[in-house]
């Protein structure tokens, strides 16, 4: 098979984004709106966010939304726990589609998808992840130890029938547990259109033990050189770390690595936001968060939250220059 060598388009940097320290645009703020899951997912890391029983209301959401926007923030993800569960979850959206971001995403586990799917897309929501490991009951099971597949199942295809394209399949893969169904989740990709993302386990600096990683880990390494041979095509994400994705037979398969590498950490363009509305700089370290709701509680002016925002961003650090001090 031919491989065609694409690079991403659509995704260089706004000229009135801010830049951290280090000279990266802020394009992006991933917010977790809840801790709260449905499911116990075997590998879970909580997204890198410590617990909390705190939740932001929807005006404190949208109060911070206004001021990303102002400063150069361009797309919106929200994730968890599981963000579905925020019975104000179409509000939010409906707030956050108001003030006209390029991009609005969702990442959730899919179960309550099939409830809130049209609503999320009517009220502006324009894509969705969906954290989805096993089509097999057992394994589902073994993995989430609930037995909800059916649920995710349709919550899956009802987003993409919906219009929540692209609906991207995330699957991080076990050895020994679901290392065997990569082929089985690309067919039920095809089928419904969907785009399956395959997820390297990674060790989790937030995890006291990663007895489970070591175990269960898979490295797709070889699988990305079979997928190279075989691809009618294959396109390179710069602005992503230089992901690549594999077009076969009318699918789509992209493969993603751990986050703790210099090549991800110098193309970072994202802030986050923890469900009780501190601000972020880095997944993967937690002692330099910045209290943004606090301050929003008390009455602070805008100007005083923007410039919390701005000491947020000014924190970014690259982690592997944190590792090697």
């Amino acid at each position: 098979m031919h491989n065609e060598n694409l690079e991403d388009v659509g995704t260089t940097e706004s000229r009135d984004s801010v830049k951290d320290r280090y000279n990266r645009p802020i394009l992006s703020l991933r917010i977790s709106l809840t801790n709260r899951c449905n499911l116990n997912c075997l590998y879970c890391h909580h997204d890198g966010m410590l617990p909390s029983d705190d939740e932001m209301t929807v005006d404190e959401i949208y109060k911070i939304l206004k001021i990303a926007k102002k400063l150069g923030i361009r797309k919106i993800r929200y994730s968890g726990g599981e963000p579905l569960l925020r019975m104000d979850i179409v509000q939010i959206i409906e707030k956050t589609a108001s003030l006209d971001f390029d991009d609005i995403s969702i990442t959730t586990n899919g179960i309550l998808l099939g409830k809130y799917a049209e609503d999320l897309k009517d009220a502006g929501l324009k894509r969705v992840n969906v954290s989805f490991d096993s089509l097999n009951n057992e394994v589902y099971h073994r993995i989430t130890s609930k037995n909800l597949l059916n649920y995710a199942k349709e919550g899956i295809i009802r987003a993409a029938e919906v219009g929540l394209n692209p609906v991207k399949i995330n699957m991080v893969i076990m050895n020994d547990i679901n290392n065997n169904e990569i082929k089985d989740m690309f067919e039920f990709s095809k089928e419904h259109n969907l785009v399956l993302q395959l997820i390297e386990l990674i060790k989790s600096d937030s995890c006291e033990d990663n007895t489970f990683s070591d175990e269960h880990y898979f490295p797709l390494t070889p699988l990305e050189k079979d997928l190279e041979d075989i691809a009618d095509k294959t396109q390179v994400r710069k602005f992503m770390q230089n992901r690549k994705k594999f077009f076969i037979d009318d699918g789509e398969i992209e493969i993603v690595r751990p986050v703790d590498n210099t090549n991800f950490c110098q193309n970072c363009t994202r802030l986050r936001l923890t469900p009780e509305g501190k601000l972020k700089p880095c997944l993967l370290i937690n002692d330099n968060l910045v209290d943004i709701v606090t301050p929003i509680r008390q009455g602070k002016s805008d100007i005083e939250i923007e410039k919390l925002f701005l000491d947020g961003i000014n924190k970014r650090k690259p982690f592997h220059e944190k590792v090697e001090e």
